[in-house]
């Protein structure tokens, strides 16, 4: 009777940590929206992904910059930055009301931790800038200003902000 017990007891053991250890909960895969691919940044030194539009249909590019950004830029109508500490908002949305040159017209989305605008210089022109927190990481991301190419269209510069938005951290598997 005394074996029978500890061999249910022993049963119960090890079934208890077999549950508890063995069937660990497999890290969900990143799914891309449609018309978006994932692109994992983990080689330069990010724990996280980004969506970025479909690289098959135009050229991507991540270009490392000696302050620590990275550059991302998918054929001629995404190019985001991303910089490793966070953004002063409230003095970025000052310093947006009181430019002289590129004159605001007015805030799409204002958020605490992301602005995106509307403003002119000939045209209308699209920007943004959001703070993510990624593990014990602050970052910045925002669009790419050029002054070599058009201004972006309202719809790609929502692309590029929710992409942004939807920054995805990859979680180091334990061994």
């Amino acid at each position: 009777m005394t074996k029978k017990i500890i061999n249910l007891f022993s049963a119960a053991i090890i079934a208890i940590v077999l549950i508890a250890c063995g069937d660990k909960k497999k890290e969900e895969a990143i799914v891309a929206p449609e018309g978006m691919s994932v692109l994992d940044l983990s080689k330069f030194g990010k724990s996280f992904a980004i969506f970025v539009p479909d690289t098959t249909k135009a050229k991507l590019t991540v270009a490392e910059q000696t302050s620590g950004a990275l550059d991302i830029k998918v054929g001629t109508t995404f190019a985001i930055t991303i910089n490793e500490q966070s953004a002063d908002i409230e003095m970025k949305k000052t310093d947006i009301k009181s430019d002289e040159v590129n004159k605001f017209k007015s805030f799409i989305t204002d958020e605490p931790t992301a602005i995106f605008w509307e403003s002119e210089i000939t045209k209308p022109e699209y920007h943004f800038i959001i703070n993510q927190k990624i593990g014990n990481t602050d970052y910045s991301i925002e669009d790419t200003k050029s002054t070599e190419t058009e201004p972006l269209s309202k719809e790609a510069t929502q692309k590029m902000f929710d992409s942004a938005k939807g920054i995805k951290e990859i979680k180091k598997q334990a061994a």
